[in-house]
């Protein structure tokens, strides 16, 4: 009975323990396997494309404004919930600027101060009716549907209108009451 023992005793001292040294560059290997899969799995859900706003269940939405006098000329009115800009051109008409930069995507705010939009992403700017006036953002922004009835602009979000530069003909006008 002893004999097993002083056997079992022997098997186990040929094997040398694991020392400590090989025990951690084990854990950090782990560790560093599973911070390369985070990262691999972060960079593809950041490179795949998002569905589109249009695309997307509910999105043919009008949203209402408020009223042509709500607005003085020359003014950008943010509506987070749809996504745009409601901008009141000095001539009285409106456009409906989507805030999503032609470039890559960010949301691009509205400078008061300088009366453009500047991207924070890498600097793209845009006039009040969404022209590129800083570059490299491809085109202008994009526009979405604007009506004005009963005195009540109104917006479509869920179709959006792909342009190279700003035309007279995007603006909505309010029917002349007479």
């Amino acid at each position: 009975m002893q004999t097993h023992k002083i056997k079992d005793v022997q098997r186990d001292q040929s094997q040398p323990p694991e020392s400590r040294r090989s025990f951690l560059n084990k854990i950090w290997l782990c560790l560093g396997c599973a911070a390369l899969a985070e990262f691999i799995w972060l960079a593809v859900a950041f490179l795949r494309p998002r569905e589109p706003v249009a695309k997307q269940a509910g999105a043919d939405n009008l949203i209402s404004c408020g009223t042509v006098d709500d607005f003085s000329r020359g003014s950008v009115t943010a509506f987070p919930i749809g996504r745009f800009y409601l901008c009141r051109l000095n001539d009285g008409g409106f456009l409906a600027i989507s805030r999503q930069c032609t470039h890559l995507g960010c949301t691009v705010p509205w400078n008061a101060e300088e009366k453009k939009f500047i991207c924070p992403c890498h600097a793209s700017a845009f006039d009040l009716t969404g022209n590129v006036i800083n570059a490299p953002a491809p085109r202008a922004l994009d526009l979405l549907p604007v009506t004005i009835e009963n005195n009540r602009v109104n917006v479509v979000t869920g179709r959006r209108v792909k342009r190279s530069v700003f035309r007279k003909e995007q603006v909505a006008y309010a029917p002349k009451q007479g």
